[in-house]
């Protein structure tokens, strides 16, 4: 029995290339097969000032812009320092997010914002929000989620993004894999009082031997899903629908007990290294035929005729048309054990 590191997407319905709402079954799409850590209901328990995520384990701030104003990435730093200093809400244990954990609270069946329908958050504000992991391709970057339509991209620590505190240590999400610390510059700084994602760590630990290698395909220990050694399954870039077609060719001509399928968004993203980059992957991971993006099966429900995507040399996640020959391909399947 394998651990999981990733939670279901929250898609619930699926799209064709034009972006009309159609049939799941057979279709080859994220809301088709559901996969990942199922989301309890309730969801959110929230009391006056905190909301306590029952998913992940995590308490977050109820008011989404209790800051009240875009900060810095040191002053956003500074700023949760300074909660913790005055105990906001009774405690001194707040922090400013690692990018698994803000995008955790993202569901890809809304926009505007994109969180679970039901979320009792107030005063979301419809942009960018810092978290406290830097950008290893960059490291005066750091990591940014949109409350608006769910991207993930990192900007300039100069810049002003949001801020929204969170508290836990929940065993839901893994840890980024980041374990250095970064100034304002991108110079590595020593982690003790920095409040950055390598001084805390939080998240479920990484195996020692994450990876088992063999002859075509490598079972990722930490999440339980088998990918294909060969990351290129189209050798070359095609469309989405292209995309989903070329996966289900392969499951009917692999062992049945091997039930391979175009990933979602989440499960692209576990595989990420935040400290690697180029490709963003752990150590030993043994891939061939890498490249630089791969389609998910999850739409962008801000366009659905759009679907999501993974930028493997950064880590970062976007959206492109489904109509256009944009990424790669690369299949994935539930480990088989026996």
């Amino acid at each position: 029995m394998f651990p999981t590191g990733y939670i279901q997407t929250g898609q619930l319905t699926c799209h064709d290339v034009s972006g009309q709402e159609i049939s799941c079954p057979d279709s080859g799409q994220d809301a088709a097969f559901g996969t990942g850590i199922p989301w309890p209901s309730p969801r959110f328990l929230p009391d006056e000032n905190t909301v306590l995520d029952r998913l992940t384990g995590l308490t977050w701030t109820r008011d989404a812009n209790a800051a009240e104003f875009p900060m810095t990435w040191q002053e956003a730093l500074e700023w949760v320092r300074h909660m913790n200093v005055e105990q906001a809400f009774g405690f001194s244990d707040w922090r400013l997010p690692n990018r698994r954990e803000l995008r955790s609270l993202v569901s890809h069946q809304t926009r505007r914002p994109a969180l679970p329908i039901d979320h009792p958050f107030v005063n979301v504000f419809l942009s960018w929000y810092w978290t406290s992991t830097t950008a290893a391709i960059a490291p005066d970057h750091a990591w940014y989620v949109s409350m608006d339509g769910a991207r993930m991209f990192y900007g300039g620590k100069d810049q002003s993004f949001m801020v929204w505190p969170v508290r836990g240590r929940g065993a839901t999400l893994q840890v980024t894999g980041q374990k250095q610390c970064y100034d304002a510059n991108g110079t590595v700084i020593p982690c003790i009082g920095t409040g950055q994602d390598a001084e805390s760590q939080t998240g479920m630990p990484w195996p020692d031997s994450r990876f088992l290698i063999d002859a075509n395909s490598i079972v990722d220990q930490l999440t339980g899903l088998r990918w294909l050694r060969h990351a290129d399954l189209t050798a070359g870039a095609v469309s989405w629908p292209d995309a989903l077609a070329a996966v289900d060719a392969l499951r009917r001509a692999a062992p049945e007990k091997i039930k391979w399928r175009l990933p979602n968004i989440n499960e692209l993203e576990s595989l990420i290294d935040c400290a690697s980059h180029s490709p963003a992957l752990p150590l030993g991971y043994a891939f061939t035929n890498l490249n630089e993006a791969y389609w998910s099966s999850t739409t962008s429900l801000f366009e659905p005729d759009w679907a999501w995507a993974l930028y493997l040399n950064k880590g970062a996640i976007g959206v492109g048309q489904k109509s256009g020959c944009h990424y790669r391909v690369w299949a994935v399947a539930d480990a088989v054990t026996s």
